[in-house]
């Protein structure tokens, strides 16, 4: 059983979900209005929240950015009506680890918490070094030395590509569909926008990377 906080403003909507949700034994409380959603969500005993974009008060990226820079590390699954593929990669930029657009399956909306639940379970995520860098997948934080920052959700996952496959060449096309979903539209320079800000985390000098390294016309690849 999890605990999982649903930010919904729609009655319907978010009624339908609590039931659905109940049905797989998890507990649920809802939410209705944005600038509540920021405070409850720093409570540390959510497992997943479920957030929709369009909230009074404070939209469901502002509250995303809001949690990501206290420092909760609760999976967030975001909820939007926009088609646009900019907004949803917005949403993943600030801090969320998946959305789901409406309308949308409330089967597949079920299966994506059950992925995200497996995902954060204790013991899943170890320490990794990157060079002189430490990399806690737990806590979502890059160490070197006493220095401490935190990680967010896009260069986490691009990390655990890299370091899940040492060596080999990852193609971009096999990037976005890791890191950002086969269904999202994202551009080789987003990708590439997003390597040099990981470079500059976890490189002595980024403009001669060590570990990161541009493998011309095919992607890039992980050196230990």
């Amino acid at each position: 059983m999890a605990r999982i906080l649903v930010v919904e403003d729609e009655p319907d909507i978010a009624l339908g979900l609590q039931l659905d949700l109940r049905d797989d034994d998890h507990e649920v409380e809802i939410v209705a209005d944005g600038a509540e959603a920021a405070a409850r969500g720093r409570e540390p005993k959510w497992d997943v929240i479920v957030l929709d974009v369009m909230l009074p008060s404070k939209d469901g990226f502002d509250v995303c950015r809001d949690l990501r820079r206290a420092g909760v590390r609760t999976p967030i699954l975001m909820l939007t009506a926009r088609a646009q593929e900019a907004e949803k990669i917005l949403g993943l930029d600030m801090g969320a680890d998946d959305y789901v657009t409406k309308p949308f399956s409330r089967r597949e909306l079920r299966a994506r918490i059950r992925a995200l639940l497996r995902r954060a379970a204790p013991g899943d995520e170890p320490i990794q070094r990157i060079g002189d860098c430490e990399v806690d997948f737990g806590r979502a934080q890059l160490r070197r030395g006493s220095d401490r920052s935190d990680l967010t959700a896009i260069e986490l996952k691009m990390l655990r590509v890299f370091l899940q496959q040492p060596a080999r060449v990852i193609s971009r096309e096999r990037m976005i569909a890791e890191v950002w979903g086969r269904d999202v539209f994202v551009t080789d320079r987003v990708v590439g926008t997003h390597i040099v800000k990981l470079r500059r985390r976890v490189e002595r000098d980024p403009t001669e990377p060590r570990h990161i390294i541009s493998v011309r016309g095919l992607g890039y690849r992980y050196e230990p």
